[in-house]
């Protein structure tokens, strides 16, 4: 191979214009905000606003993961098996839009319906949400493989727009905030259980009226360029989902995600700690209802803004960096340290919230604490990609929308199992939702037991903690790093030009 090629292979070219990376990062942008009303927020309204049993809610969450791990990976081989005359890809970005901005307003509803009958239509509409969902994440999320063949532009549109899909991630609770000050100009506070209700559903609609118009925008402006051979599965070789499990550094990678899913308690159980860990205002004695209402609010959601701010600083700040970090460091070396790094400072956050019971001695610790957020969620796509150009060179094969599908279930798998938690701690402390928050009597932090207090507080301290430790731990076998990844990334250029891989202009 001449020296021309051989630059070419180690210096390839960038095919992403400017205007096609912000759009799609908006359209990421779009997307996290509609999956952050659902993921942080769905726990908090189950037990509290609708009063779903605890157990319901548990099975819930479990059962409709399940049917995500059969469904998740369905999505990416269909994806992977079929080309329309708009695109593999893109498409569903269309087909998506509308199941989804109906079901997440249906999800925030709140029907005047018996409590059996009220199950059923939530559980309904949640396992319907994430099916549709699924169909418009795992192609969107498969895009930066077919924008260019270029893996490091590649990782470049991953960490640029993963920072607006944390915006995005953010965004709800500004809205949230925004609510606390307005909505009571206008609606009654005086039945906390309604006023909640409206509160929900005015801001989930809003919500999705923006976020579906960012996502769909994305649309009109990404160009599908690579274009792989087909390749028909031989006599012998593996289904797709084999290569899967057959691609050890995509296992791990997978294995690091489930294990890291306490890392969305921060910002699942914010609200939930805001209601019963911490409660900052005036002496509540002898207060009326509504007033004691109104001042349990304005705690919750100064609490809540808190938590969801360290949340989003931390989170939002380390994604921000990680354009510039992932071009200086190993993938590998900054997951583990961050984590490594954020499992201590929850040290410290768990002891000074023990000792102290301070919420704002505790801010540093936990900013810290949630740097890691940024980093997995960043890492673990562009090493999933990896792993794809991997199993591309050993197999022959690039299943580009399957490998998304793992990273869709390792997002949607962590969001219940913190959910789970979150139910599971309410019943280990004998929590009754609907006892603690109804149109008679509302109680506050300061009414509980400082056990009970600290227990929910542990939900975004110690246990989000345990979690970086473990994820850390398979990482220590990933392989695909270093002069590793650039000599694979070097023979798979070889051997895409020798079959003639595609890329259009």
């Amino acid at each position: 191979m001449d020296e021309k090629k051989t630059s070419a292979l180690t210096k390839p070219k960038k095919y992403v214009g400017k205007k096609e990376l912000w759009m799609f990062s908006i359209g990421g942008m779009g997307q996290g905000m509609i999956y952050a009303m659902m993921s942080s927020y769905i726990s908090d309204y189950y037990v509290n606003i609708l009063h779903l049993p605890l157990m319901f809610v548990l099975l819930l969450m479990l059962l409709a993961r399940v049917w995500d791990a059969i469904n998740d990976p369905l999505m990416g081989m269909i994806v992977d098996r079929h080309t329309t005359k708009w695109g593999k890809m893109k498409p569903y970005i269309i087909f998506a839009a509308a199941p989804i901005s109906i079901l997440t307003v249906l999800m925030y509803l709140s029907p005047n319906l018996g409590q059996n009958t009220l199950m059923v239509y939530s559980a309904f509409v949640y396992v319907l949400w994430g099916m549709c969902y699924t169909m418009a994440d795992v192609p969107f999320w498969s895009l930066p493989n077919v924008l260019t063949p270029n893996a490091d532009e590649r990782s470049s549109i991953v960490s640029f727009s993963k920072i607006f899909n944390s915006i995005g991630s953010a965004l709800p609770e500004i809205f949230f905030l925004a609510a606390g000050f307005l909505l009571p100009l206008f609606i009654s506070t005086a039945n906390p259980e309604e006023y909640n209700k409206k509160q929900y559903l005015i801001i989930a609609c809003t919500i999705v009226v923006i976020g579906i118009a960012m996502y769909v925008n994305s649309y009109f402006h990404v160009k599908e360029r690579v274009v792989p051979p087909i390749k028909k599965r031989q006599a012998g070789e593996p289904s797709q989902i084999k290569r899967i499990f057959k691609c050890k550094p995509l296992v791990l990678v997978i294995l690091m995600g489930v294990l890291s899913s306490g890392r969305y308690m921060v910002q699942a159980a914010a609200i939930h700690v805001a209601r019963y860990a911490f409660y900052i205002g005036p002496d509540l004695t002898g207060m009326s209802l509504e007033e004691k209402t109104k001042a349990i609010a304005a705690s919750v959601s100064s609490v809540k803004t808190i938590f969801q701010a360290c949340a989003v600083i931390g989170m939002f700040g380390a994604t921000l960096l990680m354009p510039v970090l992932m071009k200086k460091f190993d993938y590998k070396k900054l997951l583990i340290t961050t984590c490594l790094a954020g499992f201590v400072s929850s040290i410290f956050t768990t002891l000074l919230g023990w000792f102290t019971a301070n919420l704002y001695i505790c801010i540093p610790f936990i900013l810290i604490s949630c740097i890691p957020l940024g980093v997995i969620n960043t890492i673990s796509i562009a090493m999933i990609y990896d792993c794809l150009d991997y199993m591309e060179l050993k197999t022959g094969h690039r299943d580009n929308a399957l490998g998304s599908a793992c990273q869709g279930f390792i997002n949607k798998l962590g969001s219940a199992l913190s959910t789970c938690g979150i139910v599971i701690m309410y019943m280990l402390i004998g929590f009754q939702p609907d006892q603690m928050l109804n149109s008679t009597t509302v109680v506050a932090a300061t009414e509980l037991t400082r056990g009970q207090n600290f227990a929910m507080f542990s939900l975004v301290s110690i246990i989000p903690g345990l979690s970086l430790l473990l994820c850390a731990i398979p990482m220590f076998f990933y392989k695909i790093s270093g002069s590793y990844k650039k000599n694979m990334q070097l023979e798979l250029a070889k051997k895409r030009e020798s079959e003639g891989f595609k890329v259009e202009e």
